[in-house]
C-alpha cells in the first residue's frame, strides 16, 4: 500500500495539468500513487496524462464525466486510491519541492491522525506577490496532534480541500465525500472537521496555488452561488446534530456567513433572485445563530444584523453605496476622433442586429483564413445572417463580388461592430471595440503554435517589446467567447498563452477545409493560375519571420539551390505576411506567391513543402505531402523567440540544417522516402486531429446556428480522410 494517494481533477486545465504532474512526479519521496481525473479517454486531458502513463507505472488515470463536476472527480479518485492518506491536487496547482518528504515526516512525528493540516500559497498568476492564507489559521495550533476542540478556528470551511491530507481509512469509514456540485470544498471540509477526533497541523508551504487569471470559477456570475447556502445549512444542521460546543460553533458560524455575505454583497456574483438569496440566508442566519452570539463591529457587524433582520432594502442600500463608477467608465468607448466616438457611442446604445456578422481577417488583409472559409460556408447554411468583412483601404480589391464590406476607419466600420450579434477574427479587433452583453465573439486563430505566443511571450525580451503592452492584449483576449483549435496541442498551448473565460472549440481550422475537399481538377486549376508549368514538381518555400532581424531574407540563395536539385522543380516563394508587398519577386524556376490571397492555394498547387518555423507546415501536413524543415539557425530562434516543442525531436520530415544538405535531399528523393513518410505520419497524428474537411460546418452550426454541442457533425478519423491530390508525386 502506498503512503500517499494523489488525486489530481484535469477538467478545464489541460494546459496546466503537465506542471501539477511533472511536480508529483519530482518528489524526492516517490512512495505514492498519481490519480489524474480525466472527463474522457478522448478529453484534451486524457492525452496528457497518457504519456505520463506510459512512462510511470505510479500514474493510475480515472475518468468521471464533466456533469459531475469537481466533487464528482476528486469521488472518483478517493473511490480508485489505495494508499494511507490521500492528498487532493487541484490540476493547475504544484506541489513544492520536498512537500511528500515533509508531510511523511511530519506524519511519522505526530502520530496516526485523521487530518494532517498545512499551509498553501497563493501565487499571482502575472505580477504580484503570493500569500500564505492558512499560515494565520495554523499560527495557534498545538505542536503536536490534537483534539479539533483545542484548535475551533480550524473549522475546515476556511481552507481549500487541498490544503490538507487525509488518513484514507478515516474518510471511509465516515463515509466521507465531496458534497454537491459547487462550493464542495465547505461542505467537504466542515463536514470532516467534525468527524475528526485527532488532528494536526504542519506549518510549512505544502501546496503552491497558481491563481488563475479569470478568477476562480465560483466567483462568476450564475445561479451556482445558491449552492453557498446549500453546502452551509449542510454543515450546520450537522453541528447542532452533532451538539457542537458553543466554544466551536461561534468560528464555524462567523467563517460560513463571512462568505455567504461576501457573495450576497458582491455587485456581480448573483445575476438573479438575489433577494430570494438574501431571505433563505437571512432564515438560515436565524435558525442556526449561537446562543449568545454578538456579531462583529464595523460594516460587517451592520451586514450581519440586516442579515438576522431580514432588510435586504436597507442590505441593498449598503450594497449600492459602496459601489464605484468603474465599470461605467470601461464601457467608454475610446475610438479616436470626437466625431467617430460620439457616432459609435449612439450606435452602441441601439440593439444588437442578431442577423448580423462581422469578419476580419489579419487586420484587415483581405479576405482570406478561417474568417473567410467560415463566412463562405455561412452563405450556405445560413443565408438570412447578414455578412459584412472589415479590410484595409487598399485590400477592398481582394473582395470577391458579392461579398459586403467596409473599410476599416469608416463610418460604416463603427457602425456594424457596434451592431453586429457575431464578430468573427483571426486576430484581434481594435481595442477601442466594446464587448456588448449578447453579442459573441469567435476567435479562430491563424495556426498551430510551435513558437511561443500571447502571455507566454513575456519571458523573450526581443518579443515582448515588440509585442506591446500584455495587459492590453489580454483586455482583448477577455472579448472572446469561443477559441478555434485545429488539435490537442493548440488546445492546451492555448489555454497557456491566453487565459481567460472564454470556450475552446476543438473543430478544426475552417480554412484547412479545402485540403480535403479540393479535386484534381482543382489543383491543376490553381497551379496554372500561379504559372507552375505542366509536368514541374513545385517546392514551396515558405519561412517564417525573424524577431531578431529586420527586414526579409529568406537565409537561402533560391537560384544556387534551383541549380543545385536539377530542372525537374520550380520554387514558389511565399514570404510571411509581414513582407507582403503586393507585387511580384523573381521570375522563371521561383515564383513569388508572396502576395497570392489564399495560402491554401498556394499548398494546394505544391508537390512539396520547405519550411523552417513556420506554422504553415501544420496546415500543408493534412495534405499527406512531403515537408523538409530547413532549420539552419533553429538553437537561435528557439532561444530568441521561444517553442513550445522541440521540432528537431518531432519534425515533420527530413531535416536540413545547411543549403548542401537540404539540395541533397532533393537530389537522391530522400525528402520523400520511407524515412520522411514515418516522420510525417507520426507528425499527422498529433497535429492534423480536427480538420477533416469539416470545421467550417461545425463552426457555422454552433456558433451561428446556435445548435447544442451533442448535434455538431464528429470529426472523421485521420485514417478515413482522402486529402486532396498532389500533382505530380504518388502519396504513401
Amino acid at each position: 500500500m502506498p503512503r500517499f494517494s494523489i488525486v489530481v481533477p484535469s477538467h478545464g486545465v489541460a494546459g496546466r495539468l503537465s506542471q501539477a504532474l511533472d511536480s508529483v512526479l519530482a518528489q524526492s519521496f516517490g512512495d505514492f500513487e498519481l490519480i489524474p481525473v480525466c472527463d474522457a479517454p478522448d478529453a484534451p486531458a486524457a492525452d496528457v496524462v497518457a504519456g505520463y502513463a506510459e512512462r510511470d507505472s505510479r500514474v493510475t488515470p480515472v475518468h468521471s464525466p464533466p456533469s459531475a463536476g469537481l466533487a464528482g472527480a476528486r469521488n472518483t479518485g478517493l473511490k480508485a486510491a489505495v494508499g494511507g492518506h490521500v492528498l487532493f491536487l487541484d490540476g493547475d496547482d504544484v506541489l513544492v519541492p520536498g512537500a511528500l518528504a515533509a508531510l511523511d515526516a511530519r506524519l511519522s512525528a505526530v502520530g496516526d491522525v485523521d487530518v494532517l493540516y498545512f499551509e498553501h500559497e497563493r501565487t499571482p498568476w502575472w505580477e504580484g506577490e503570493p500569500t500564505n492564507p492558512a499560515a494565520p489559521l495554523l499560527a495557534r495550533t498545538p505542536k503536536g496532534a490534537f483534539s479539533p476542540d483545542r484548535a475551533p478556528q480550524l473549522t475546515g470551511v476556511a481552507l481549500p480541500a487541498w490544503s490538507a491530507v487525509y488518513r484514507r481509512a478515516f474518510l471511509t469509514e465516515q463515509d466521507l465525500a465531496f458534497p454537491g456540485d459547487h462550493f464542495t470544498d465547505v461542505g467537504f471540509g466542515g463536514l470532516v472537521a467534525l468527524r475528526a477526533e485527532r488532528v494536526a497541523a504542519l506549518r510549512a508551504v505544502v501546496v503552491r496555488h497558481l491563481l488563475r487569471r479569470q478568477g476562480n470559477r465560483l466567483g462568476l456570475p450564475g445561479e451556482h452561488h445558491a449552492e453557498l447556502l446549500d453546502q452551509t445549512e449542510l454543515v450546520l444542521t450537522r453541528a447542532a446534530e452533532q451538539d457542537l460546543p458553543a466554544d466551536r460553533l461561534k468560528p464555524l458560524f462567523e467563517q460560513l456567513f463571512a462568505a455567504v455575505l461576501k457573495t450576497a454583497a458582491h455587485p456581480r456574483r448573483l445575476t438573479s433572485e438575489r433577494r430570494a438569496f438574501f431571505r433563505r440566508a437571512s432564515a438560515l442566519y436565524r435558525r442556526h445563530r449561537p446562543a449568545g452570539y454578538r456579531a462583529p463591529g464595523g460594516s460587517v457587524g451592520v451586514q450581519h444584523r440586516l442579515l438576522a433582520s431580514g432588510s435586504y432594502a436597507a442590505f441593498r442600500t449598503l450594497r449600492a453605496a459602496h459601489r464605484t463608477a468603474s465599470r461605467a467608465a470601461a464601457l467608454l468607448p475610446r475610438p479616436r476622433g470626437l466625431r467617430t466616438r460620439l457616432r459609435y457611442a449612439a450606435a452602441l446604445r441601439l440593439p444588437l442586429d442578431r442577423n448580423l456578422v462581422v469578419y476580419c481577417a489579419y487586420w484587415g488583409r483581405g479576405y482570406a483564413c478561417n474568417p473567410a472559409a467560415i463566412h463562405a460556408k455561412a452563405r450556405l447554411l445560413a443565408p438570412q445572417l447578414r455578412s459584412v468583412f472589415l479590410v484595409e483601404p487598399e485590400a477592398v480589391g481582394s473582395v470577391p463580388p458579392g461579398v459586403e464590406h467596409a473599410v476599416i476607419g469608416s463610418r460604416k466600420y463603427w457602425q456594424v461592430l457596434a451592431r453586429a450579434k457575431y464578430l468573427v477574427n483571426n486576430a484581434n479587433f481594435a481595442d477601442a471595440v466594446v464587448k456588448r452583453p449578447g453579442s459573441v465573439h469567435l476567435q479562430t486563430q491563424h495556426g498551430t503554435p510551435l513558437k511561443t505566443m500571447g502571455a507566454d511571450q513575456a519571458t523573450y525580451p526581443v518579443v515582448a517589446a515588440a509585442t506591446g503592452s500584455f495587459a492590453k492584449l489580454l483586455a482583448r483576449v477577455d472579448r472572446w467567447d469561443y477559441n478555434l483549435t485545429s488539435n490537442r496541442h493548440s488546445t492546451e498551448m492555448w489555454e497557456r498563452a491566453f487565459p481567460s473565460a472564454h470556450e475552446t472549440l476543438e473543430y478544426g481550422y475552417p480554412r484547412n477545409d479545402v485540403y480535403c475537399t479540393a479535386s484534381a481538377d482543382d489543383v491543376a486549376r490553381v497551379r496554372k493560375a500561379l504559372g507552375v508549368p505542366d509536368g514541374k514538381k513545385a517546392l514551396l518555400y515558405a519561412p517564417t519571420h525573424r524577431d531578431y532581424a529586420t527586414g526579409f531574407e529568406t537565409g537561402l540563395d533560391l537560384a544556387e539551390f534551383c541549380e543545385a536539385i536539377g530542372d525537374d522543380y520550380v520554387v514558389l516563394l511565399r514570404a510571411h505576411y509581414f513582407y507582403d508587398q503586393g507585387s511580384s519577386r523573381g521570375d522563371g524556376r521561383i515564383i513569388d506567391v508572396t502576395g497570392h490571397r489564399s495560402s491554401e492555394d498556394v499548398c494546394l498547387a505544391a508537390d512539396a513543402l520547405i519550411t523552417d518555423y513556420s506554422s504553415i507546415m501544420f496546415d500543408y501536413a493534412n495534405l499527406d505531402r512531403p515537408i523538409v524543415a530547413y532549420a539552419d539557425d533553429w538553437d537561435v530562434y528557439r532561444e530568441t523567440r521561444g517553442v513550445y516543442f522541440d521540432l528537431m525531436e518531432l519534425p515533420p520530415g527530413r531535416v536540413a540544417r545547411t543549403p548542401e544538405e537540404l539540395a541533397a535531399v532533393f537530389r537522391d528523393g530522400s525528402y520523400a522516402d520511407e524515412t520522411a513518410t514515418s516522420l510525417r505520419a507520426a507528425f499527422r497524428e498529433r497535429f492534423c486531429q480536427f480538420d477533416d474537411g469539416r470545421a467550417a460546418e461545425r463552426v457555422v452550426r454552433r456558433v451561428l446556428l446556435g445548435e447544442p454541442p451533442e448535434s455538431i457533425p464528429p470529426v472523421i478519423p485521420l485514417a478515413e480522410r482522402v486529402p486532396a491530390p498532389a500533382a505530380t508525386l504518388v502519396r504513401s
